[in-house]
Order: C-alpha cells, then sequence, then structure tokens
C-alpha cells in the first residue's frame, strides 16, 4: 500500500465528507482499490462511512456493483432458456424479522419461477439468509456450479455471497467487519453469479428505494420491484413488503420506474403486530417453525408475510397482472404443500453430500 496511493483515496473520501458526488467510474476505482486491499482498512472503512452519510448516487452504487461483479464474482452460465429470478434484501434494516425472503423464493420456485438467490450471513440480523439455508440442510459452502446445478434441476439456488468460492478476493472480508447499512451491502447484493434480469430487493431504508431501482435500470434489469416496509406507529421498517404497515415501492417497467406504496388491507389482509414475524427468542427454533410454516401448518402474520412477500414474485414476472392475483397462487403454492417439495429438491441439489443435508432436514419436521 502507497503512501501516495492512501493520499489520493483520502481526497475521494474528503470530497464525498463534502457531500460532493463522484461519477460511475470514480466509484468503480475506488471500490476496485478496497477491493484488491490498495488502501488501508481505515481508510476503507471512512470511505465506505462517509458514502453512506452523504447518501449514495445510483452511478455510485453502479461503479461499486461494476467493480464487485467484474472483478471478485465466480459467474455461471445455465442451461439454455433458463430465466432466473432474484429475491433478495441489502439487510442492515431496523427490524429483524424472521427469514422472509427464503420463504417467499420457495413458494415461488413451487409455481415454476426459477430462483437465483444471492445472500449472506447475519451481520446485524439474528439468523441470515446463508444461516437458514444451511441449518434446513443446504449446502451454503459449496462451489458456484453446484449452486448453478441446483438452480437447472430443483428451480432454486443460493449463492453465499460471503464465500470465497462465490467472491474470492474481498467482499466476505468486508462485510464481516462492517455492522451498518452501506453502498458496498446493496452493491454486493446485485453481484448476482447468475445476473437475473428480474427482481424483488428489498432496501434497508426508503430513501434508497428510487436509487437503487435507477441503479437496477442502469445495469441492464429488465424489470423489477425495490421495496421497503414499514411498521406503524414506529420509525423502524424492513427490507421485505411488510404486513405491519405500508410498503413503499419503485417498480421497473419497459425501462420505466414508478413508485406507489400499498398496505395489507389492501390486499384484505391483517396488518399484524411486528412482534408476530420477529425470530424466536431462542433462535435454534426457527429453523423447525420455518419447515412448518412451508409445510403450511402455520396461520397469522408469518403465512400472510410469506404469501405477500411472494404474490410480489408471481407479479414482477408476469405470472400474474395484479399482486392481489399473485396472493391466490402463493396461498395454494403454500396450502397443497408445493413449496415443502421445493425445499426438499433445493437441499438434495445443492448438497455435495445430499444424504447428510437430507438427514438435516428431517431432524426439522414434526
Amino acid at each position: 500500500m502507497s503512501i501516495e496511493k492512501n493520499r489520493l483515496f483520502g481526497t475521494l473520501i474528503t470530497r464525498l465528507i463534502r457531500k460532493e458526488r463522484l461519477t460511475r467510474q470514480e466509484a468503480r476505482q475506488a471500490f476496485s482499490e478496497i477491493l484488491n486491499n490498495e488502501v488501508t482498512e481505515m481508510q476503507q472503512g471512512a470511505f465506505l462511512a462517509a458514502l453512506t452519510a452523504k447518501g449514495e448516487t445510483a452511478d455510485e452504487v453502479a461503479g461499486s456493483w461494476e467493480a464487485i461483479y467484474e472483478l471478485d464474482t465466480n459467474k455461471v452460465d445455465l442451461g439454455e432458456g433458463i430465466q432466473v429470478v432474484e429475491n433478495s434484501g441489502t439487510g442492515m434494516d431496523t427490524f429483524k424479522t424472521f427469514n422472509i425472503s427464503t420463504a417467499a423464493s420457495l413458494i415461488a420456485s413451487a409455481g415454476g419461477i426459477c430462483m437465483a438467490r444471492h445472500g449472506a450471513r447475519a451481520i446485524t440480523s439474528r439468523c441470515g439468509t446463508v444461516d437458514m439455508a444451511e441449518s434446513l440442510g443446504v449446502d451454503v459452502e459449496c462451489p458456484a456450479d453446484v449452486v448453478a446445478k441446483s438452480i437447472e434441476t430443483s428451480g432454486i439456488g443460493l449463492f453465499n455471497g460471503m464465500s470465497p468460492k462465490i467472491h474470492p478476493m474481498a467482499l466476505g472480508r468486508i462485510l464481516s467487519q462492517i455492522s451498518f447499512g452501506s453502498t458496498l451491502n446493496i452493491a454486493a447484493s446485485l453481484a448476482n453469479p447468475a445476473m437475473p434480469k428480474v427482481a424483488v430487493r428489498g432496501v434497508y431504508s426508503k430513501s434508497m428505494i428510487r436509487p437503487v431501482a435507477e441503479v437496477m435500470k442502469a445495469i441492464g434489469f429488465e424489470r423489477a420491484l425495490v421495496v421497503y416496509g414499514g411498521i406503524d406507529r414506529t420509525d423502524k421498517g424492513m427490507d421485505e413488503a411488510s404486513v405491519c404497515g405500508t410498503t413503499w415501492c419503485s417498480e421497473l417497467t419497459d425501462n420505466r420506474i414508478c413508485e406507489y406504496s400499498f398496505r395489507p388491507e389492501d390486499f384484505n389482509m391483517d396488518c399484524h403486530e411486528c412482534s408476530k414475524i420477529a425470530p424466536e427468542s431462542d433462535i435454534a427454533n426457527e429453523p423447525k417453525r420455518f419447515v412448518s410454516l412451508i409445510q403450511g401448518r402455520e396461520s397469522g402474520a408469518r403465512k400472510d408475510a410469506v404469501i405477500l412477500n411472494a404474490a410480489l414474485l408471481y407479479y414482477v414476472t408476469g405470472r400474474t397482472e395484479k399482486i392481489e392475483d399473485g396472493i391466490g397462487k402463493a396461498a395454494a403454492a403454500l396450502e397443497k404443500g408445493l413449496a415443502f417439495n421445493v425445499l426438499e429438491s433445493w437441499v438434495k441439489s445443492q448438497n455435495r453430500e445430499p444424504e447428510v443435508g437430507l438427514k438435516r432436514l428431517e431432524t426439522l419436521i414434526s
């Protein structure tokens, strides 16, 4: 690490502190230096904090995504004609829920939507996407080609965003050392090895909804929903569609972005207390409760939450013309046991030792 490189990098930090914007190329170069560990870790942290405090522009996030995708992502080629869909959040939200996105993805896959997920272990939450998948029996430390095979054969796969087998250079190192929402969380979540063109994406701040939609437009997404879910009578929120208050959205369709909001009552759903979708106090009980939910054996807030979020996937992929129609399809897939069938197939397919994974899943079935 040269003194001169650190000095020049410091001038970028100073500009950000002054609320000056970086160009996409400047952001790409800065994140390239971070990924290559070419400046000190203190400079890296200061840059991420200053950029977050300023508020990221679409160009800045796009530049950081470009560096991560080009320099630190093991890409995969899926079978001809396979069109994949993403469903993930940035994490770092202010209210922590049970693992809604994983359940919603299984329900969507049960409806014929091919899910190529890209997630991480828990950083500020109590049970991240990767943690939950691992507890269910999925091999989350497998190479990217094993995930790709699972997508092709079972209709769902999960790339571990903190694994060197997916991002070999630096992403896991950096993400494991920061505990605040930053541009890196947004850009990294977009660096999916399968590079879907359709997605539902949750963000940790209402102010990030439109910028992230702009980024997704800039990097080639064809259709997307970016959401932030609020909780009534609080200032907290989640990177999911909410059954506890208003959900704000930016929708990318036909190269245009429109903004709107909805509430659970709009779809004849109850508005629930947020405590009903929080993780179990004993996190060891979460996997078993998750399986019970996927088996269609749970009602109330958790069921409504996964159905609503799965409905967004049915809608964004064009399986339904309206979100409310997606709710009906999602509920049917859950109640008929189709989502659990997908879970079993996923555990078997994304695994270097399928028997071990399936035995783990069996211990969770009551």
